[in-house]
């Protein structure tokens, strides 16, 4: 072993001397000769560079939206673009004036000359929930232009976005770019934990992940939730979509079996009761005394009143059986609803009712629309909830009305959507405000 080192050490130190001799050997870098070159270039001729700037086409893509008083002119004018023969084509052709002309909210997509003349103008737009989008083309052939219509594949993404309540709600949701369809489902989703209506407090924030239905690489349309946090008056609630797997005895496809919001530990967010008749609207007065508008007197006001414009769609809070739909006395157009435990609801000043007596409805389901009939000094739905006779806050009840958690076969599962779903609003959280695909 010894001699074995000392040869290793000799080795070593001779590939040192080895490095250094060709070091040493290596000539001065100050030393060695500069030689100077010196070549004159021919530029090219700038006539030549006039023709290929001439021969050089730019094509210019601009982006907008169609709107419900577009006309050929102001559509074309808006993107930007300046051609007669397109604007004549776009007004003539049945196609295009059934079906974009008018029509607001489609995508639009221009493609353009370098001398503002159309090339092709593609619009896209989701006018059903069956997963396809309708894509409208007008392209240039030749000297004339032609149109076709074509069905193409939704393609679902996943989007996150947070905000912060500043005023409202909507104010927070269209600061952070939010499409009002995902604001109604994070108040329906903590409707029986947080009354939207008054509860809301400036600083409040929320986190979102949800999906979008896209054509084309553009968002057409917004899906469900799928997860969600709220954090109210220093309250943080969560929730994830989850639907049950069908079990091995279960008859019913999958498909059918009903998924739901749930907190991240498996309690459920639907309840008996939903905690208003409508979906996210201001309400004008409260389950309190207040000075009767007609009366003019003090009295309880044994109810909820929501302000909304005549035609709004008004819902069942509950499964139950229609007790009473027609006329009466200062409610005008009411309808009664008797669900269990002796519990019944009212819903009144209807300008239409779409139930009749007897009728068994359903959680959610339209059972007419808000209007100003009977004593009422403008349009609003009067909501009452009764228990056993006695008048009781609608809100107070949603509240406390029970919940089924995730069966223990599929709590498993659910765990690890869970676990998903925090990552998911951690990563949103970090995104106020806006959104992130």
């Amino acid at each position: 072993m010894a001699v074995v080192a000392s040869l290793l050490l000799l080795g070593g130190g001779g590939a040192y001397a080895v490095a250094s001799a060709v070091v040493s050997l290596a000539p001065d870098a100050a030393q060695l000769p500069v030689q100077e070159v010196s070549e004159s270039v021919q530029t090219l001729g700038l006539a030549a560079q006039f023709e290929a700037l001439e021969t050089t086409r730019l094509t210019l893509f601009r982006s907008d939206s169609t709107r419900a008083n577009d006309t050929a002119d102001t559509l074309l004018k808006r993107l930007g673009i300046d051609d007669p023969s397109a604007a004549a084509f776009l007004r003539t052709d049945p196609i295009t004036r059934q079906i974009l002309l008018g029509r607001a909210g489609r995508n639009l997509t221009a493609e353009a000359s370098d001398t503002n003349a159309l090339i092709k103008l593609s619009a896209r737009w989701s006018p059903d929930a069956d997963g396809t989008f309708k894509r409208l083309i007008v392209e240039k052939s030749g000297a004339t232009f032609t149109a076709r219509l074509e069905t193409a594949p939704l393609v679902t993404n996943t989007r996150l976005a947070s905000g912060v309540i500043s005023t409202s709600l909507f104010a927070a949701t269209d600061e952070a770019r939010l499409p009002d369809t995902v604001a109604t489902q994070i108040a329906d989703i903590f409707s029986g934990d947080i009354d939207f209506h008054r509860s809301l407090r400036k600083g409040d924030r929320f986190s979102v992940v949800y999906e979008t239905l896209e054509g084309d690489g553009e968002p057409l349309r917004a899906g469900r939730v799928l997860s969600a946090e709220f954090v109210n008056a220093g309250k943080t609630l969560q929730a994830t979509w989850f639907q049950e797997p069908a079990t091995a005895n279960q008859t019913q496809p999958q498909s059918q079996n009903r998924g739901g919001y749930y907190t991240l530990d498996g309690q459920s967010l639907r309840r008996a009761y939903l905690a208003s008749p409508m979906e996210f609207s201001r309400v004008s007065s409260g389950f309190k005394m207040r000075f009767h508008p007609i009366l003019q007197t003090w009295r309880a006001h044994l109810g909820v009143d929501y302000a909304a414009p005549t035609g709004t769609a008004v819902r069942s809070v509950g499964d139950g059986v229609v007790d009473f739909a027609g006329v009466q006395n200062g409610f005008g157009n009411v309808v009664f609803v008797k669900h269990r435990n002796n519990n019944i609801t009212v819903y009144a000043h209807l300008s239409r009712i779409a139930v009749k007596r007897g009728q068994s409805i359903g959680q959610g389901q339209n059972i007419g629309a808000v209007g100003s009939t009977g004593w009422a000094t403008g349009p609003h739905l009067h909501f009452e909830f009764r228990v056993n006779g006695a008048h009781k806050d609608p809100l107070t009840i949603a509240r406390q009305s029970e919940t089924i958690p995730v069966s223990a076969a599929a709590k498993p599962l659910f765990m690890r959507f869970a676990q998903a779903a925090r990552q998911q609003l951690a990563a949103a959280a970090t995104l106020h405000p806006g959104s992130a695909q």
